[in-house]
């Protein structure tokens, strides 16, 4: 009996350290708008630069925002609630990333990455255009709205006229 006490009491216990883990992980999931890129998932999200080296051809389907950055420098971390701000606010519209220069090297090299934060500007049908150094989130706003999402205020325009 003293055996049946004992794994009442622990399967109680365990119920809702359980319930917990899954409402942490879901939470997790849901406010998760930034996705960290490594090599392997930049040449298959973003541009196969090793299958396709003289012509950028992205991958993507929505335009996308690259966060070169490193846990270590300032301007990145002032920056870094701004991006998730604007992550929650243009999900669905634009695609963010983050890519940790320390860790993947090779991409940071392969583009020239020399000053932090740099930020890549991917429309869905253009070439990229890149800045380097924390923005306000003003300046973001305007070229989310001017460049990344251009084709649908232009529509909107011409729905106008």
């Amino acid at each position: 009996m003293k055996i049946f006490k004992y794994m009442l009491i622990s399967a109680a216990m365990l119920i809702p350290a359980g319930s917990l883990l899954s409402q942490m992980e879901n939470k997790k999931a849901a406010t998760d708008t930034i996705v960290v890129l490594d090599k392997a998932g930049f040449l298959e999200k973003i541009y196969n630069y090793e299958k396709n080296p003289k012509e950028w051809i992205y991958e993507g389907n929505l335009p996308c925002i690259i966060d070169f950055y490193a846990d270590w420098c300032p301007p990145c971390k002032k920056v870094a609630p701004i991006l998730k701000e604007l992550a929650d606010e243009y999900k669905g519209q634009v695609i963010f990333y983050k890519i940790n220069v320390d860790k993947e090297r090779e991409l940071a090299k392969a583009f020239n990455i020399s000053n932090i934060p740099t930020f890549f500007f991917i429309p869905a049908k253009e070439n990229p255009q890149s800045t380097a150094g924390a923005l306000p989130r003003e300046t973001f706003v305007k070229v989310i709205e001017e460049f990344l999402l251009k084709d649908r205020a232009e529509l909107a325009q011409g729905v106008k006229e």
